[in-house]
């Protein structure tokens, strides 16, 4: 079984991500069920605006495409930006629209049989938010998203100090990682178990 974490950070490489760290956490957790996780980090590629797979020459979204048909789990994280998802995270769902109408040998859009859930990280207030307007676009694409397949970190009301600045709330933030990892393996292994029917004709 394979994971993709689609790191919505702002923040280039090797610029410390707290978005990066709390995902870490869920990563490991499904790495100990033995999930293949991969990562990317797409604001160090060249991805253009559109709702297109590939947006022509230079563009790198299409091999993230690539590793998203190859994932059975995928794991959006961001960070919260004036109480919202990122620019970043928001500009993937416009390239995963493309989706909606793939489909595979026998008909089945390609999001289907496939499950998501989300981490998010801030210093102020609004995770629930940015988690459910990323989880609506997901479903909207196809993705299964199973009982509490997320997990945050956000300070409170106010600005403050980040996720690696400060140690309140990290217990709470990785035991939800750890449960979010058990739901996406435990939903994506009964999915696998009982492939997406082809739509009636």
């Amino acid at each position: 079984m394979r994971a993709l974490i689609v790191n919505c950070t702002l923040k280039p490489s090797p610029e410390p991500s707290n978005t990066e760290a709390l995902a870490s956490h869920v990563a490991r957790a499904l790495a100990e069920r033995g999930v293949e996780v991969g990562t990317v980090r797409v604001v160090d590629l060249d991805i253009r605006p559109g709702v297109k797979t590939d947006m022509g020459d230079g563009d790198q979204w299409p091999e993230v495409h690539e590793r998203l048909l190859a994932a059975d789990i995928l794991v959006v994280a961001s960070p919260t930006w004036v109480g919202r998802p990122s620019s970043v995270a928001q500009r993937v769902l416009e390239r995963m629209d493309a989706m909606l109408s793939e489909t595979d040998d026998d008909g089945v859009p390609v999001a289907y049989g496939k499950v998501a859930g989300v981490v998010v990280t801030g210093n102020e207030d609004g995770a629930h938010h940015v988690i459910s307007e990323i989880c609506g676009g997901l479903v909207d694409i196809g993705y299964t998203i199973p009982a509490q397949a997320w997990t945050y970190w956000h300070l409170g009301p106010g600005p403050g100090p980040d996720y690696l600045d400060d140690e309140k709330g990290h217990d709470w933030a990785h035991s939800t990682g750890r449960t979010m990892a058990a739901h996406l393996h435990h939903v994506a292994s009964a999915l696998a178990a009982r492939p997406w029917p082809a739509p009636a004709q």
